[in-house]
């Protein structure tokens, strides 16, 4: 059975690739940084940051965690020559709204005991501030020498989801 979102899908992609042009891009990120950013729905990095195909990476996880994406960092850093990482968390994120211990309880009662022994030294990385969080992931990635440049230039943002402006964060 074929659900709406595949339909949808299968429908703007048409769309999308009957007008696509850019299919000459390099592999490279053309402005060699990354964009390290949350998951939410509500956020267009793309549109908010003024990334065009073929500009940056966007690796997006929930919170925008610069330890979840650390995988694609490195592969970023090392393999395709990015050298700038911006970290961007948002105001109102879900990270915010739970701690280890309630997501732990919620896949045991929602998946089952299976579920909750496997996944249960999983750290799902919760937060209870924003701008400290960002601050977090900026130490953790300048620390991180053995597989971050050391002359990677790395900044931190909040995102506004209500007015969609930014705000750095030293």
């Amino acid at each position: 059975m074929t659900s709406t979102n595949q339909k949808n899908l299968e429908a703007k992609n048409a769309a999308y690739s009957a007008q696509f042009s850019k299919g000459d891009l390099a592999l490279p990120p053309a402005k060699h940084y990354a964009v390290v950013t949350c998951m939410d729905a509500r956020i267009d990095p793309c549109a908010a940051f003024g990334i065009d195909l073929g500009d940056a990476h966007v690796i997006r996880n929930a919170g925008g965690c610069a330890k979840d994406a650390l995988r694609s960092v490195v592969i970023s850093q090392q393999l395709l020559g990015t050298r700038e990482i911006l970290v961007v968390k948002h105001t109102d994120c879900g990270m915010l709204t739970f701690t280890n211990e309630d997501a732990h309880k919620a896949v045991k009662e929602n998946l089952g005991p299976a579920a909750a022994v496997e996944l249960a030294t999983l750290d799902f990385l919760p937060f209870p501030e924003v701008e400290q969080a960002v601050r977090d992931d900026l130490k953790y990635l300048k620390e991180h020498t053995a597989s971050i440049r050391e002359d990677t230039v790395v900044s931190g943002w909040v995102y506004d989801v209500r007015t969609g402006k930014v705000k750095s964060i030293a």
